[in-house]
């Protein structure tokens, strides 16, 4: 049976030599069929090669619902998100990928290391991990980098999509704990590379007051009320730490915290008792 994959490409057409990039690798890849949508978040897609289909959307809907609008526009047994700053730098990745899958399918869900294309040392953050270890290290994990991501159509479906409202941050982290609620793992594989380059984070403006809303939402809308304030709990302390040289960028997250607490956060979903026990006995109760 041919292996099909439905690509999702999201872009605001700010960075077309990016853009041209990972598009060119992903019709370079082998031993696939790909039924690819670059999605325009606010911009229409232009000068796409044969093969590729463009969705414009009339405004920025914020990355999760954005990725979530191309997943109505391919079909695949496999669904692959890539963003328009990450490329594919081996033909044979989405093949690979797929094969890892197709041999374990207790994995719902895989991310590959994140290597910078002109050598800059990568951030450890792309690394899933607490105990990063080394980048080539293959292990289940909770969150994902969500620049390139693969996964089985219906374990997708059946997490309910990208979390929508987050608009930007965290909605890895969602996606990867409902794969984990379905009986699945989240794999970070080492042994497979995407290319992304080195950027700050903070680059976007809202990004401080983002990360602490949504970490508010993640546990709002997923975790069970007991587990709710110990995992906010131990990420304030966390970002206290980490933010006590920066007042201006720490009054910014406190700004996102108390807007988590007081705006809806969309669809609850809680985790079972037995996926936080499968979480907790792999190594990351879902607590922090």
């Amino acid at each position: 049976m041919p292996v099909t994959v439905g690509v999702v490409v999201l872009t605001q057409g700010r960075r077309p030599d990016d853009l041209e990039r990972g598009i060119r690798s992903l019709l370079a890849q082998q031993d696939v069929q790909l039924d690819i949508v670059c999605v325009g978040n606010g911009w229409q897609p232009t000068g796409l090669p044969d093969g590729v289909a463009a969705l414009a959307l009339p405004e920025n809907l914020g990355i999760p619902a954005g990725r979530n609008r191309g997943v109505e526009h391919v079909t695949g047994d496999y669904l692959f998100f890539l963003d328009d700053d990450a490329s594919l730098p081996d033909p044979r990745f989405l093949i690979d990928a797929v094969t890892v899958l197709r041999a374990d399918p207790s994995i719902g869900l895989l991310q590959p290391q994140v290597v910078d294309p002109a050598g800059l040392t990568a951030p450890r953050r792309w690394i899933p991990r607490i105990r990063k270890g080394e980048a080539t290290e293959s292990g289940a994990v909770f969150s994902v980098w969500e620049g390139a991501v693969l996964m089985p159509r219906p374990v997708f479906d059946a997490t309910g999509g990208w979390a929508e409202p987050f608009f930007y941050a965290h909605e890895g982290i969602e996606l990867a704990w409902r794969v984990w609620d379905q009986g699945l793992r989240t794999w970070y594989a080492g042994d497979l590379v995407a290319n992304h380059p080195v950027i700050l984070p903070t680059r976007h403006a809202d990004f401080y007051r983002l990360n602490a809303r949504n970490r508010v939402w993640i546990a709002r809308r997923n975790l069970p009320v007991p587990l709710m304030p110990l995992y906010v709990g131990s990420w304030t302390v966390i970002q206290v730490l980490r933010g006590a040289r920066d007042p201006a960028a720490l009054k910014a997250w406190f700004r996102g915290w108390w807007e988590g607490w007081t705006t809806d956060p969309g669809e609850r979903r809680p985790l079972s008792a037995r996926t936080i026990w499968r979480m907790t006995r792999a190594g990351r109760p879902p607590v922090i």
